[in-house]
């Protein structure tokens, strides 16, 4: 049987760079992680508008237990931060 993991937003990170450091925490802590953005805000590095939105999606299982790191890591202001 094959189980199929629904993959829920976590966060949307403003740009590659950003979601690349948050991807990068996630692994190191053994959280599986997506994320998924529009192919012209990466080309042009646009980050207006939604082009430059970088979606960070993990498991459903672990959204909880990503969101409590992500908290414990980025004080305020040091990067946007929303659970979603």
């Amino acid at each position: 049987m094959i189980v199929q993991t629904e993959w829920v937003v976590i966060h949307i990170a403003a740009g590659m760079i950003n979601a690349e450091i948050i991807r990068g925490k996630l692994e190191s802590e053994g959280i599986p992680v997506r994320i998924e953005y529009e192919a012209a805000g990466r080309i042009y590095a646009i980050t207006i508008d939604g082009l430059g939105e970088v979606k960070i999606k993990v498991p459903s299982e672990w959204a909880e237990r990503a969101g409590e790191i992500l908290l414990e890591i980025f004080d305020d202001g040091e990067l946007p931060w929303d659970v979603k």
